[in-house]
């Protein structure tokens, strides 16, 4: 692919901008990130606290312990962190300066605010507003679609900031699915000179192969990472268990930074760990191993682009494909062999449900990794699943097409049951 094209230079900046630091689960992030650019408008401590949050954002809030709160979990943790201690110039990393002692006084400040949560009833499947009031004076900070994406702030009743663009398009492409193609993914990794994205994918490598080691030293949630690691020295089973122990972490707590994918570290860690890991083991060179997380964090986006950034599909079963489809790279460097992997993949794994952040999310990933792997092992076998079966079509982008169908628009109403079983509504 000629670095001069526009699909060249659009591919390098949709890694730019989705792959990028985060520190915590990045639904309560946000929550912080939304409280501390309230309070910063504001202008000095509020007393009172309105949350007003779409289902998917109470949904994954819920039951991951947010960083620097020592243990807490839940919305209302979230938003008094950020407005006690956050910087929301970190935007994703709004709480990482937290110190021990701030951590240890904020279950006491807690006290000093009022805090009310309210659902909020959207056509936007991520949607938050935070209000701040101290006397007469109110500021409400408004997010839509992304995480970090202000798309209103709003002082005494008057609007004060309004974004006129609130598309998350790049580079005139309405969306991510209008870009991707896994035929040009594969193309443009094959290509890509390195050190247009060397930068990007070191911090990666870095930032991702650290959180693992946390989780496969130190107790945390469930363990999956450190009981699958405990299994044998395959490595497969050690793919699985690295990115299954950095969910343990993040999802446990740990304050330190992941790389994210689609908005998700979770996503982030399971679609370049398992690479990583298959990459130490045969010895492929740096050069092999970049080009490979190229590869899988693109065709991860690909897949989850058409579902949204928060669904009731479990994002991870994209990403453990797109880690089948790196580890096909490496290991063939072959476009037959990756469009087989992602279709096997997708077979196996899509009916794995999201029911929020939390401990239970390392197995999940466990398995979609797994499926992942199985789908390129089964190529290698000759082995596949045909068009016709299930949701299988032949093509791969006609199989990625039917998979967004189902997680975007088929699972909108086990979406809404699995937020009513969870707030105790059902």
């Amino acid at each position: 692919m000629d670095k001069k094209t526009k699909i060249y230079r659009t591919y390098i900046e949709i890694l730019r901008r989705e792959l990028v630091p985060a520190m915590g689960c990045t639904e309560p992030i946000a929550v912080a990130f939304c409280a501390a650019r309230a309070r910063e408008v504001l202008g000095r401590m509020p007393k009172s606290v309105r949350i007003q949050a779409s289902g998917n954002i109470i949904k994954n809030v819920k039951s991951v312990i947010v960083p620097h709160t020592n243990g807490m979990r839940g919305l209302e943790a979230a938003a008094a962190v950020g407005i006690f201690y956050g910087d929301s110039c970190g935007e994703l990393e709004v709480i990482s300066s937290v110190t021990k002692e701030e951590e240890c006084a904020l279950a006491e400040r807690m006290k000093e605010l009022e805090i009310s949560v309210v659902p909020l009833e959207s056509e936007h499947i991520l949607d938050l507003v935070v209000t701040v009031s101290d006397g007469d004076d109110s500021v409400a900070v408004h997010i839509e679609d992304e995480h970090t994406n202000v798309v209103e702030v709003i002082q005494n009743g008057k609007c004060i900031y309004v974004d006129s663009n609130k598309s998350v398009a790049v580079d005139g492409c309405e969306s991510l699915s209008d870009c991707l193609q896994i035929c040009d993914i594969f193309d443009f990794a094959e290509t890509v000179d390195i050190d247009d994205v060397r930068d990007i994918i070191s911090r990666q490598i870095a930032y991702n192969t650290a959180i693992s080691h946390e989780g496969l030293t130190n107790g945390y949630g469930a363990k999956i990472g450190q009981i699958l690691a405990k299994r044998n020295d395959e490595v497969r089973t050690q793919a699985c268990a690295a990115a299954a122990a950095g969910s343990d972490a993040r999802m446990g707590g740990c304050d330190m930074p992941v790389i994210i994918c689609s908005g998700s570290g979770n996503q982030g860690m399971t679609t370049s760990l398992p690479v990583i890991k298959y990459a130490e083991y045969y010895e492929n060179s740096e050069e092999e191993l970049y080009r490979a997380l190229v590869l899988s964090s693109l065709v991860t986006l690909h897949l989850k682009s058409g579902i949204g950034r928060l669904s009731a599909y479990c994002g991870a079963v994209s990403a453990g494909a797109g880690a089948g489809a790196g580890i096909a790279y490496l290991l063939s460097r072959d476009l037959s062999a990756i469009n087989h992997t992602i279709v096997n993949a997708l077979a196996m794994s899509s009916g794995i449900i999201c029911d929020g952040a939390k401990a239970s999310c390392a197995a999940k990933i466990a398995m979609a990794v797994d499926a992942g792997i199985m789908g390129y092992e089964m190529f290698c076998e000759g082995c596949q699943f045909f068009g016709g079966e299930g949701l299988v079509s032949k093509g791969v982008e006609n199989t990625i097409n039917n998979i967004s169908i189902l997680g975007h628009d088929g699972m909108k109403e086990t979406d809404k049951k699995i937020i009513e079983i969870m707030t105790g509504r059902c």
